[in-house]
């Protein structure tokens, strides 16, 4: 995708060889109002971009943690390499908890690490599987808008006139390498000339909605409407939403989604309203071994300063900073995510294809997963 019609992927490296390459990312801490890139020079750095969420988004901090096994091969020392590596993988794993993808990058720079014996070739494998899982990730995204377009169309034909779709959060191209998820069809829709508006929650405490979907959307030239969180179900009562299409950041085997705090509500306004509620995933974000979500899916608990202050742009200064909105002795918890039962989910939108949330259709995607 574009910023400035320029192109970025949300996390790269320069080509270069191993020991030498050096891995960039766009710190979205300061998007809109500012574009900064990030190099990230060491594990220790990678694990804090994904812990501080500088990235953020399931497939994309499956692509970063990748990138930090890399990072740490050039680390391990001569003697004791393989259980430095080990560390590594271990404190990758508890940097978001919640995002299946992640995990899974993991596991197969373990299977690269478990087939390594020389440790002069550790780079070098490392780096080679975090170019692989990165530029899988981007076609599978990729497929997601192709297999998703036909939906819209669909809808659109259906309507007659210009199609809403009401999303959550952002599942866009920020939130993976390239493309997006929720937003992949959106933009496949789009480019197709289909007439498309997105009503984009602001999605509190972090406002990704705001800061992201908007700025994605805007750089992309796609109308859409930002609104308040608590505002999609009074649209939906209203006729102004056709479709809901979010992400995900872990799917059980029985269809259950685990995604940002808020999306359950968004569920069931749309159910409430026979409203479409689709997830655009990839298989990636499947945990086949999970079978509910609600008691089998961890679900994050961020820090209270995230319900505390918002960042935001002093017109004046022309700075970014943080202002308190909460009494001083007020506590806070913050849940960075809800699950949504999979009889209030219509359909998952993959790499494969559609299916319905059911045990038996996502079955058929296991034999497909990376």
């Amino acid at each position: 995708m574009k910023i400035q019609n320029k192109h970025y992927t949300s996390i790269w490296d320069d080509g270069a060889a191993p020991a030498s390459a050096r891995v960039y990312i766009i710190d979205q801490r300061w998007l809109p109002h500012r574009l900064e890139i990030e190099e990230l020079d060491s594990l220790e750095a990678c694990i804090r971009a994904i812990r501080e969420m500088h990235l953020r988004g399931a497939p994309l901090i499956g692509a970063a943690a990748a990138y930090g096994m890399y990072l740490a091969a050039l680390e391990a020392p001569a003697e004791g390499w393989r259980a430095f590596m080990r560390e590594a993988a271990a404190q990758l794993l508890q940097a978001r908890p919640t995002a299946v993808d992640l995990a899974k990058a993991i596991r197969e720079q373990t299977i690269v690490l478990q087939k390594t014996n020389d440790r002069g070739q550790l780079a070098l494998r490392h780096l080679a599987k975090a170019r692989e899982i990165a530029a899988t990730s981007k076609e599978q995204c990729r497929l997601i808008g192709q297999h998703g377009l036909p939906l819209l169309q669909a809808l659109s034909e259906k309507k007659g006139v210009r199609l809403n779709i009401l999303t959550h959060c952002n599942a866009g191209w920020l939130a993976c390498v390239d493309y997006g998820t929720a937003l992949a069809p959106i933009y496949a829709a789009f480019d197709s000339g289909l007439d498309v508006h997105v009503y984009v929650d602001e999605t509190r405490p972090r406002n990704q909605g705001a800061r992201l979907t908007a700025f994605e959307l805007a750089e992309h030239g796609i109308p859409h409407t930002l609104i308040a969180d608590n505002t999609g179900g009074h649209l939906m009562q209203h006729g102004m939403v056709d479709l809901v299409l979010v992400g995900s950041d872990r799917t059980t085997r029985t269809g259950d989604v685990a995604n940002k705090i808020g999306t359950y509500l968004k569920a069931l306004a749309a159910h409430d309203n026979g409203i479409p509620f689709y997830v655009a995933l990839p298989t990636s974000s499947i945990d086949f071994k999970l079978t509910d979500g609600l008691s089998q899916i961890p679900i994050e608990k961020r820090g209270e300063e995230e319900i505390h202050y918002l960042y935001g742009l002093n017109e004046k200064s022309g700075q970014v900073e943080r202002i308190r909105i909460s009494p001083a002795n007020s506590p806070a918890a913050n849940y960075a995510f809800d699950i949504t039962p999979a009889r209030l989910v219509t359909g998952l939108i993959t790499e494969h294809g559609i299916c319905k949330a059911t045990e038996e259709e996502i079955s058929k995607l296991e034999n497909h997963r990376p």
